[in-house]
Order: C-alpha cells, then sequence, then structure tokens
C-alpha cells in the first residue's frame, strides 16, 4: 500500500510541474507575441501588409480589391493606438474621415456613381479643414486662412490626382498609392510623431500588397474608388496635420502631390507589368524620397 500511495504521490508531483512548466511556458509565448505585435515594424509594415494582401486576394472576384487599403489601416489603427471618439482630435478624426470615405466609395463602386468625381475634391478640401480646426483656430486669423486654404487645396488635389488614375491602368494607381503612402508616413515619421508615420506606412505597405499581386501574376487587378478615395483622405490628412502642429516642412506637401500626377502622365514601355511597375516604382519614390529628404534636413532624426 506505501508502494502505491508512493507512486501516486509521484504522478501527482510530476503532473504539477509538467502543469506549471506548460502555464509558464503559454505565458512567455503570451508574452512574446504581445511585445512583436507593439513592435513598430510590425504595426505599419508586415501587419497591414499581410492583411492588405489577404483582403484583396479574397475580393478580387467581386472587384473589391481596392478594401486592401482602409483594412490594411484599420489593422494598424487597432495595434499602434487605443481609438476611441472622445476627445475628438485631429489623429482621431483622421481614422474616423478614413473610414467614412471608404464606406463612401465603396457605396459609390456599388452604385457606378462616376458623376460623382466632381464633389471628391470638395469634400476632401472641406474634410482638411475640419481635422485641422481647432489647431487652425490657434493661429492669427491671416495664419489660419493660409494653412486652412493650403490644407483644403492639398487634399483635394490628392483626391482629384488619385481619382484621375482610376481612367488609367490599376498599375499607375497601386504603383502612386505605394509611393505616397511610404512618402507621407516616412516624412510624417522624421517631422511629426511616431502615430502619424505609421498611419502613412500603413498606407504604403497596403498598397504595396496590392501592388505584389499584380506583379506576381502579372496581370492587372481591379483598384476603384475604394482603393483610391481613402488613401488620398488618409494619406492628405496626415501631412495636414503634421505641416501644422509639428516639424513637417510645408514644402514636402506639394512634392508629394506631384505623385499621383507623375504617375498619371509617365509614358510607359509596352512590355509586362512587371517592367511597367519598376518604371513608375523608380519615378514615384524618387518624388518620397525627396520629400523624406527635405523633412530630415529640416526636422533631423526620426523620433523613436
Amino acid at each position: 500500500m506505501w508502494g502505491v500511495s508512493r507512486t501516486f504521490q509521484e504522478l501527482f508531483f510530476n503532473s504539477r510541474c509538467d502543469g506549471d512548466k506548460l502555464a509558464r511556458f503559454d505565458n512567455q509565448t503570451e508574452v512574446k507575441l504581445q511585445e512583436l505585435l507593439n513592435h513598430p515594424a510590425v504595426q505599419a509594415g508586415l501587419a497591414p501588409f499581410l492583411v492588405a494582401l489577404i483582403t484583396a486576394e479574397l475580393f478580387q472576384r467581386v472587384k473589391l480589391s481596392g478594401l486592401a487599403i482602409i483594412a490594411g489601416f484599420a489593422i494598424t489603427v487597432y495595434l499602434a493606438s487605443n481609438f476611441t471618439l472622445e476627445p475628438l482630435t485631429a489623429v482621431r478624426k483622421i481614422v474616423l474621415l478614413g473610414l467614412v470615405s471608404a464606406l463612401l466609395a465603396l457605396l459609390l463602386t456599388l452604385l457606378q456613381a462616376r458623376w460623382f468625381s466632381w464633389l471628391l475634391p470638395i469634400l476632401g478640401g472641406a474634410a482638411a479643414i475640419w481635422t485641422a480646426q481647432r489647431v487652425l483656430q490657434q493661429q492669427a486669423p491671416q495664419a489660419m486662412i493660409l494653412w486652412g486654404a493650403g490644407c483644403a487645396a492639398y487634399v483635394a488635389i490628392l483626391v482629384w490626382g488619385m481619382d484621375k488614375l482610376l481612367d488609367q491602368e490599376p498599375l499607375r494607381a497601386a504603383s502612386a498609392a505605394t509611393a505616397l503612402g511610404i512618402g507621407t508616413g516616412g516624412a510624417a515619421l522624421v517631422g511629426a510623431s511616431a502615430l502619424l508615420g505609421q498611419f502613412g506606412l500603413a498606407l504604403g505597405c497596403a498598397a504595396a500588397a496590392h501592388l505584389l499581386i499584380q506583379m506576381v501574376s502579372n496581370q492587372p487587378l481591379s483598384t476603384g474608388r475604394t482603393f483610391t478615395l481613402p488613401l488620398a483622405i488618409i494619406a492628405g490628412l496626415t501631412g495636414c496635420v503634421a505641416v501644422i502642429s509639428a516639424q513637417l516642412p510645408w514644402y514636402t506637401l506639394p512634392i508629394l502631390a506631384t505623385i499621383p500626377l507623375a504617375a498619371w502622365l509617365v509614358p510607359l514601355p509596352d512590355s509586362s507589368i512587371r517592367i511597367q511597375s519598376l518604371v513608375l516604382l523608380i519615378l514615384t519614390f524618387a518624388l518620397a524620397a525627396g520629400a523624406i529628404y527635405l523633412t530630415w534636413r529640416v526636422a533631423g532624426d526620426v523620433p523613436l
């Protein structure tokens, strides 16, 4: 009896030890996973890229692969910030307007309402003024009018420029979106804040996933306003807030605004999508790099 009892005690003790080891292993795995998800490179790079890649693949059959942009941006917002509507700061207005623009673009796509294009830049300009309202009210009247008009014009130009790419090859829209997102995010990261930088980089990485599918398959992938409108709104508002509330120099915005125009106007060789994408990326990323470089000359090191 004593031997049997001792055997049961040993089994019970070993099972408790194994349970403790498993609990510690689970805790360590959870901590490591949380540390990984908290890393800026994952939040603004890997996570939006993978989510956008999956979204584009799932929705390409119904020609709504453009939802990859807002999906990639949303995962970055979820991972990088505890989003609430109160208080409604400029950064939270960017997130809110990005989601609203995606819903509006989805509605326009389903209704096939092309006539609405002339009104979208006006709505984009109004969104810029509303987003920067609190910051602008702290300025002198002359500066408030100047900065407000500049922000409205910048967002309106981006909305108009990206919308014009709908009439061109989807490759142009994806290339311009990738460069505009990376350029905005990189410049904002250097000259403003980590969160604004993550917003822009998330857009660029999501657009890069969309572009990668086209390059691998060597076939165009439908974009639509679900792709171009949220990207233009979020990138435009991010750049405006970075200028009026941080150290992003204002003259980087005109450089970034030329990215959609360059992608629209540049002649492409009569070759494969891979070669065409390379040409577009070289041109558009040269402009994005110029904006980041000018910001670095003014603001200095990255605030991380």
